[in-house]
């Protein structure tokens, strides 16, 4: 099935398993079907299985939207405390649309669980209580974390609410990463079970030859041990001076941990030149990608931010970005950290996702199924990939998957047959139009001279409540920290920042105020600062990152030079 006519099936509003072998489209499918609903007025709810995922898509965990937390069974004490909690009902409530992402590591009783708790909430008797559910994910990839108990279904698949769901299967069969044919070859037979000499042969030609080796191609490895005792050991051995990067965060505090733990940018970020370096956040503008391989070659003046060269000859100065957890089209929870991770090494759990031109493999204690499937269709072709270490268990992918693999690409080539027919009589554009009416959107859509989407009116709709400047000043007034007034308006932490300088600088807000909305830690180390601001002065907050090597961002020194200046 081509991604469009994914994408056709999707607007119907039925609910869609949507898969693929890695580099099919799966999440540009799921952005572009987000886009399609965004303009016509409708908010899909995006989680994930995993924090890794869930960074990727701008998203929050499964676990998180639900309420369900890290609960292994749910009570039916339990289900109606969950549907007591107003922001989990009103999550829920205004949900029409809810996509899953990478559930294969989902497990089974997850599953069970979420769709217990939105039939509370919604009321409704329907699977997940009547929200068009989309399940995006390849079985073939890393499988649920957790034992398989012998009363346990494993995988989602299995549960009785995927039954329920009855969920159309759109299979992508076109491929975005790999254009090796031979590899492509090698790869299917690995996901069909059906690994022969062959196989085995065209993988262990590949077995790399340590004496004219590239030691700065990206390693694979199964543990993380391995990968954090080989970074830093060749960032060691680098003589250059050490710059450091401190991860910022803003919003409520169990969100803030969440981001941290998915963010493939390390909490505290130490780099040198000559590091090598992977990009973890895909910016299309700077012309970096998740996964984009490149080395340090300076800081820029005054910033201090990473220059690098990456592998296909750019020069990118890279400054911190945000990554958030977005409810409603605003921003609850975001952090702030160089989109950057020291690439010597990775694991192979933290490279689903990525695509990589070139990476060395260690597979030799590979432990799990699909962690070799998973490392070796990372790399784009079997030129860029090299073997350090092998063991016959590499191959193994979950029997019970293979064996359902094969229906699932039955079901979805059943689907293009129907769903064509659906178009050819019409019938499918009057059931998009009933979805989105029934979702609270509108269908017409508007467009620019330029072609592009004009974003909905029912979507972008705001407040008319004054300026930015006064809502930001309504929430200090009654005691908003300035952390919990950037999670309320949607806006950055930076943002919030400047508007407390300007309203300070105008008069509109008492300096007490400021102070009293201050983080606490920042607070405590303002006379640290000040110390230095004595002597670097104020014109320039170069001098007084510098000085702390980082520990503070310019935001922080921002508001730490305001209260300066106020306090003098």
């Amino acid at each position: 099935m081509t991604q469009d006519q994914a994408l056709s099936i999707l607007a119907t509003g039925v609910n869609v398993f949507l898969t693929g072998e890695p580099g099919s489209g799966k999440t540009h499918t799921v952005n572009t079907y987000v886009a399609w609903l965004r303009a016509r007025g409708v908010e899909p709810a995006i989680t994930a299985s995993t924090g890794i995922a869930a960074t990727h898509i701008h998203g929050m965990t499964i676990h998180s939207w639900s309420g369900i937390g890290i609960r292994d069974f749910l009570s039916e004490a339990d289900i109606d405390a969950i549907a007591a909690k107003e922001h989990v009902v009103r999550r829920i409530q205004k949900t029409t649309t809810l996509i899953i992402d990478e559930i294969s590591m989902l497990s089974a009783n997850v599953l069970v669980m979420v769709d217990a708790v939105c039939r509370e909430v919604k009321r409704v008797a329907e699977p997940f209580g009547g929200i068009q559910v989309v399940l995006v994910g390849d079985f073939f990839q890393l499988p649920p974390i957790g034992k398989r108990d012998a009363g346990n279904a494993a995988f989602a698949f299995e549960s009785t609410v995927w039954q329920d769901l009855n969920a159309v299967v759109c299979y992508l069969t076109e491929q975005h990463r790999q254009e090796d044919k031979r590899f492509l070859s090698v790869l299917g037979s690995i996901r069909a079970a059906d690994a022969d000499p062959s196989t085995v042969s065209a993988i262990m030609n590949r077995e790399a030859d340590m004496e004219g080796f590239d030691e700065d191609i990206p390693r694979l490895f199964t543990h993380n041990a391995d990968v954090d005792k080989l970074n830093q050991d060749k960032l060691d051995k680098l003589a250059t001076e050490a710059k450091s990067y401190r991860m910022l965060g803003t919003g409520a505090p169990p969100m803030i941990e969440a981001l941290k733990r998915g963010c493939l940018s390390p909490e505290a970020l130490v780099l040198k030149e000559g590091a090598i370096v992977m990009g973890t956040k895909n910016i299309p503008a700077l012309g970096l990608a998740n996964g984009t391989l490149g080395t340090v070659i300076g800081f820029e003046r005054g910033t201090n931010y990473p220059m690098i060269e990456t592998n296909d000859g750019r020069t990118i100065t890279v400054a911190p970005v945000e990554w958030a957890v977005e409810e409603g089209g605003k921003a609850r929870a975001t952090i702030t950290q160089v989109p950057l991770r020291l690439a010597w090494a990775i694991t192979v759990h933290k490279s689903q996702g990525m695509s990589m031109d070139a990476a060395a493999i260690d597979l030799s204690r590979a432990f799990e199924y699909g962690q070799g499937y998973v490392a070796l269709s990372r790399v784009r072709s079997l030129a860029g990939l090299h073997i350090l270490g092998w063991s016959e268990s590499a191959l193994m992918v979950h029997p019970l998957v293979a064996s359902r693999d094969e229906g699932f690409r039955e079901l979805s080539e059943a689907a293009e047959v129907s769903f064509t027919a659906l178009d050819e009589s019409g019938e499918r554009l009057e059931l998009e139009k009933n979805f989105i009416r029934a979702s609270g959107g509108e269908w017409e859509v508007k467009t620019g001279t330029d072609g592009k989407i004009i974003p909905n009116a029912r979507a972008s709709k705001k407040k008319p409540v004054g300026s930015t400047y006064d809502d930001t000043l309504a929430l200090l007034l009654d005691g908003k920290s300035l952390a919990e007034a950037a999670l309320t308006r949607g806006l950055t932490f930076g943002t919030i920042c400047a508007h407390a300088e300007k309203l300070t600088q105008a008069g509109r807000i008492p300096y007490a105020t400021i102070e009293a909305a201050i983080d606490d830690t920042l607070r405590k180390s303002l006379p640290d600062i000040h110390k230095k601001f004595k002597s670097n002065g104020i014109e320039s907050l170069t001098p007084t990152f510098e000085s702390f090597k980082g520990r503070y961002s310019f935001d922080e020194l921002r508001l730490a030079r305001l209260v300066y200046t106020q306090a003098g």
